[in-house]
């Protein structure tokens, strides 16, 4: 809570006039307790879940096959709304018990003795960005070991099979998980702001960005002209969604993020099936087969509706 009564009280305080992000800060927070600040942090985060997601929903739901096909990283495997919504219902209602939950009560004390900060000034651009990248890198190598962790037969089959019970993952896939699974894999995000603090927006930010990018990776469609491709050794959506289709088998290609914690290790076999995902991405590309895939599309795609979904692959 901003302890400013007023605008000019605040600017008199800073020596200068409020930026436009600032008196929107301002407006907000100033009667608002920090307690309620660090919940709407989960609220973005569920929030900027759903909305990445969905729209990649309906991109495949709506859209004809000959647009989609160039995209989509396993052709022969598509989604039915039932198993949409499935998947959201079952990632949302875990989402919301974690959030109403531990997730309410228990962090918000580390949050305050750790000195996340909700006053005036908002942090510079500058700042925010450096903290941005150092939260990246630090999550990155913590949720390495511990996806990788998750791998091990005793944690995969009780724990991590639920994530993997989409071998073709979706964007709402994401959140699909066992709620000890999401508590394992969110902490790293939680920890890295604990040990650099930041400001409550920039974590509002940070689990927006974080929210949004775990969605792309689980999206199964590979876009060239998505923003990730600008970030240096980025992983990205071909990894993962390779990784997803090993199953219980897959060693490799565990980090969230880049690939940089793969290569040190040996765990990045992903450079391998790229000549073979090239070949197949081709022939489903190619005019002359696309026409009668399309004449039997019905007939030859895997549609997933949940029901075959299993407990161990």
């Amino acid at each position: 809570m901003i302890t400013y009564a007023t605008v000019e009280e605040a600017e008199r305080a800073l020596g200068r006039a409020m930026t436009w992000v600032e008196a929107a800060w301002f407006r907000h927070s100033g009667s608002t307790p920090d307690y309620c600040l660090y919940f709407e942090s989960l609220v973005i985060l569920i929030a900027a879940y759903s909305l990445t997601a969905l729209p990649l929903a309906l991109f495949e739901l709506c859209m004809p096959a000959k647009l989609i096909l160039p995209y989509k990283l396993q052709p022969k495997v598509w989604f039915s709304s039932a198993a949409f919504i499935q998947c959201y219902k079952g990632a949302a209602r875990v989402l919301v018990l974690l959030t109403i939950g531990p997730l309410l009560y228990l962090p918000y004390p580390i949050v305050k003795i750790a000195g996340i900060r909700t006053g005036l000034p908002l942090p510079s651009a500058e700042e925010v960005a450096l903290q941005l990248l150092v939260y990246m890198l630090m999550e990155d190598y913590l949720g390495y070991w511990l996806h990788r962790l998750l791998h091990c037969e005793w944690a995969y089959d009780n724990i991590h099979y639920v994530h993997h019970e989409y071998p073709a993952p979706m964007g709402f896939a994401a959140g699909h998980s066992h709620w000890a699974e999401l508590l394992i894999l969110g902490f790293p995000a939680f920890f890295v702001t604990i040990i650099v603090p930041c400001h409550m927006a920039t974590l509002w930010l940070w689990y927006a960005i974080r929210a949004a990018m775990a969605v792309e990776t689980h999206s199964g469609f590979d876009f060239p002209f998505s923003p990730t491709k600008l970030i240096p050794f980025y992983g990205g959506v071909e990894r993962h969604d390779y990784h997803h289709s090993g199953g219980r088998m897959m060693q490799s290609n565990f980090a969230p993020l880049f690939v940089i914690c793969d290569y040190i290790y040996g765990t990045d076999d992903y450079r391998h099936h790229r000549a073979s995902l090239v070949k197949v991405r081709f022939y489903y590309c190619n005019f002359t087969t696309l026409l009668k895939d399309m004449a039997n599309i019905s007939a030859k795609k895997e549609v997933f509706d949940g029901s075959n979904c299993r407990k161990k692959d």
